[in-house]
């Protein structure tokens, strides 16, 4: 008959083929989502951006990725597609400086660093969410800029710092 069977075993006959593509030689499953359509005349376009997130989800890590729509409009769309060397060889000049300093020095700079561009640059709430003095974090920053030559007053440096850190 017409049953819940036979309709199973079609969907599953027609997601066969689209979820063994998306298996990789090493059984990595890899899977792009675009935004939803509401219309055939928008199929073309979600089955694109559906690729485009896959393709970002196949950069990473890990046996089962996933990307979605919303990750295409950002930095997370473009890092995996810088070369390996370039990754390390960047996130090395801007964060081998700050770690070496936190080595030596038993200090906290990478994540100072971290917890000050996650508060877009707000001395008061980095502090707070550090639990330091203002002035403490002041110094910590500057001592950032001091090892690197960066100023955090700046976007492009800041942008730098926060790409490294998403790199590394």
């Amino acid at each position: 008959g017409d049953g819940p069977a036979l309709h199973a075993d079609a969907l599953l006959a027609a997601v066969r083929a689209p979820l063994s593509a998306g298996l990789a030689d090493d059984g990595r499953l890899t899977l792009g989502v675009s935004a939803s359509v509401h219309s055939a005349e928008g199929l073309r376009g979600a089955l694109e951006e559906a690729r485009h997130a896959r393709r970002v989800a196949a950069a990473r890590p890990g046996r089962v990725c996933t990307a979605g729509h919303h990750e295409l409009a950002s930095h997370v769309l473009l890092l995996p597609f810088v070369p390996d060397d370039v990754r390390r060889a960047f996130t090395a000049r801007l964060l081998d400086p700050l770690r070496e300093y936190d080595r030596r020095h038993r200090a906290e700079l990478i994540p100072t660093l971290e917890a000050f561009l996650d508060c877009d640059g707000s001395w008061t709430r980095c502090a707070a969410r550090l639990h330091l003095h203002v002035n403490t974090l002041r110094y910590r920053v500057g001592r950032i800029e001091q090892l690197t030559g960066r100023d955090l007053a700046r976007l492009e440096d800041k942008l730098d710092f926060f790409l490294a850190l998403r790199m590394s």
